[in-house]
Order: C-alpha cells, then structure tokens, then sequence
C-alpha cells in the first residue's frame, strides 16, 4: 500500500468515525447510537432472572457481536487519529475502554463477570453521539451556566449543610434516642431527608414540638429545592457583551485528526488547540 493510498485510507475512516457533518458519519452515528441502546437493553435484560435462564445464551451471542463491534471501532478510532494518545486518554476514549474489555476479562479471567455490569457506561457515548444535532449550541450554553453557577451553589450547599446540622442537633435534643433519634448524625439524616422531600418514614418525631420543628424544615424544603434551579437559569439568561447572536453563532462536529480537539467554527481551517490543518493532509 503506497504512502498516498494509506494516507486516504485513514482520512475516510477518520471522517466516518469522528465527523458528524458528512452524510457517512451521520450514518454512522445514527448506527452506532442504536447499537449501544440496544447494548444498554441487553445488560438490563440479563439481570432479570427468568430472563436469563430462558434466552441466556442468545444474550451471551449479542454481547460478543456487540463487543467485536466496539472493539473494531476502537481500534479504527486509535489508527485513524496522528496522536493516538489524544483519544486513547481522552474521557470518552476511556469510556470506550472500559466498557468494552469486560467480557474480555469474563472470558479470560474466572470470576469477573459482576464487572460486565460496566458495560452500561456505554449509554455515556450517547452524548458524544448528540452532536450530530443542533444542541451543540444549548450544550456549551448549559455547561457555562453550569460552570459559572458554581460558586454560588457552593456556598448554598454548604448553607445547607449547616442548617441541617443545626436542625439535626436539636431534633436530637427534642425527641432523643427513645423516639429514634438515637445520635446526632442519624438526626442530621433525617433532616435531609426531611429537607429534600424525600421523606423514607423510617424515623418520625412523635413530640409536638419535635413535629412542629419538622413542619417548617418540610416548608424550607420546597424553597431550597428551587435555589439551585434559579442560580442556573439566572446564569443562563445572562449574554457575555459582545457575544454573537445565538443564530450567528454555529459550531460544527469537526475534530481535528492531529490531536482530537473540538469544537471548531464553521469557517475554521486550522484546529484551535494545536494548529495543524483541520483537512487530512
């Protein structure tokens, strides 16, 4: 194979693989999102006992095809990028590692099969799938609020926490050990579980004062489970000055084969992370 053949052998894959903007690669993505699906139903199938026994082996079968399908795709991810590194390291590159060597282990290795379980991370990739989609745009809006929302959120969590302590501590004084608050901490417990409208019923104050305390930590609840939601949302109404319209602002699925990098702009030539040109050279 000359130099040239190979040299176009590996930016066809490239292409198919990594890129979502060609009509190849959104098949592809449309194939490789329906196989993981059916993967993820595959593995929660065979935790059903009845299931198991009945069709345990046709579920052996389609976890090998499965597997092999991922394998190959590993595999032409690695040889199909200049940095293999660069994926093999990334979060979804070893996403796509360890779930996908389980089996290998189980077959191998006696003994490994609670780690086939691991194979649901492959319902992870799915994210990565979605940008075929216009979401992209929404999805780095949502990650900045997110990112510029923490700080505050810190500080409201940690609020939180010295409230449910403080509550904590005097629902044990109040009602003590004999009504099921046995320690501290079991009381805090309870106050979070209280705060958050969880209520699992397995301790309940019994004084009136003890009930009386509970009714305006379940009041709280309701307040404090909305402050996170507005601290996001109030971050995301918010526009940088100078930021571009939304429908201005466009970001295709292009990933550079050097070194992996995404999210390039539409009329971008050269990756943004390392340089090297964004066309198989």
């Amino acid at each position: 194979m000359t130099e040239l053949a190979k040299h176009t052998w590996k930016s066809k894959i490239h292409e198919v693989i990594y890129e979502a903007d060609t009509p190849a690669g959104k098949i592809f993505d449309v194939i490789l999102l329906i196989i993981i699906l059916l993967s993820v139903v595959l593995v929660m199938l065979e935790s059903v006992a009845g299931m198991q026994i009945k069709y345990g082996d046709y579920f052996y079968i389609s976890e090998w095809i499965i597997t092999i399908f991922f394998t190959i795709e590993y595999i032409l991810r690695v040889i199909s990028i200049k940095k293999a590194s660069a994926y093999v390291f990334s979060f979804y590159g070893l996403i796509d590692f360890i779930s996908t060597i389980p089996l290998y282990l189980s077959f191998f290795i006696v003994g490994t099969n609670a780690l086939l379980t691991i194979r649901a991370l492959r319902l992870l990739r799915v994210f990565r799938i979605l940008k075929i989609t216009r979401y992209i745009g929404e999805g780095n809006k949502l990650t900045k609020a997110l990112k510029d929302s923490r700080p505050k959120i810190l500080v409201f969590l940690f609020a939180v926490m010295i409230l449910s302590v403080i509550a904590g501590t005097l629902m044990y004084i109040v009602e003590g050990p004999e009504h099921g608050f046995n320690s501290i901490p079991v009381s805090v417990y309870w106050c979070i579980v209280t705060l958050t409208t969880v209520g699992f019923g397995d301790i309940a104050p019994v004084t009136a004062l003890g009930q009386f305390i509970a009714m305006i930590i379940m009041v709280l609840g309701y307040g404090i489970i909305a402050v996170p939601t507005g601290i996001v949302s109030a971050e995301m109404a918010k526009k940088e000055p100078g930021a571009l319209p939304e429908h201005k602002l466009h970001i295709n699925t292009q990933v550079c084969h050097n070194c992996g990098a995404r999210k390039h702009q539409d009329s971008a030539k050269y990756c943004h992370n390392c340089g090297n040109s964004l066309h198989y050279e």
